[in-house]
């Protein structure tokens, strides 16, 4: 298997893991979904549940939330769901009992060299992603830092991938396509 990195991207509730699972599911009989959530409260686990349910016996369910590179996924499709809530866990650390914020440009880092150890595989990987940048600026400074944060890391995978979707109102738009010419 050659390695290939999709990514898709859109706004929240626009489609975005549904198509990235029917995707994964035309791709493969048995594709793994990696879910990278620290579910918060009761409301987030019950967006957790509404995703596991739509999925069937054919997917191996993983959970983690930082380091995806442990995992061996060669010669499988992957969804990974999603870069904003992976983001999360290296912006807001657990250590031990407290809380640490690393700066933007730490925590960055570490997400790249963690994204590029995992990619590393020949696998076909299936990256969501959301676009919070679009919704306008917050007036909260750590809300603007996690938006930069997300931001870059977005515009990171993208350059790292073959193809590229923006997710808008459930209809998929190609914006990149291993059929053009990269950058």
């Amino acid at each position: 298997m050659k390695k290939r990195i999709i990514l898709i991207t859109g706004g929240q509730r626009s489609g975005k893991s549904q198509y990235a699972e029917k995707l994964a599911l035309s791709l493969s009989s048995t594709p793994v979904y990696m879910a990278t959530a620290h579910v918060w409260d009761d409301e987030f686990r019950k967006r957790v549940e509404i995703h596991q349910s739509r999925r069937g016996l054919q997917w191996t369910n993983i959970e983690e939330e930082k380091e995806l590179s442990r995992h061996d996924v060669s010669g499988k499709t992957v969804v990974i769901d999603c870069i904003t809530l992976w983001c999360t866990n290296f912006f807001f650390s657990r250590n031990k009992a407290e809380w640490e914020q690393p700066s933007v440009e730490e925590a960055l880092t570490a997400i790249k060299t963690e994204f590029d150890k995992f990619t590393a595989q020949d696998a076909t990987f299936i990256f969501v992603t959301n676009e919070i940048g679009s919704g306008g600026v917050s007036d909260n400074a750590i809300q603007r830092r996690f938006t930069d944060l997300e931001g870059w890391m977005n515009q990171y995978v993208a350059g790292k991938a073959d193809e590229v979707v923006l997710m808008v109102s459930g209809i998929p738009v190609i914006i990149k396509s291993d059929n053009h010419d990269k950058v």
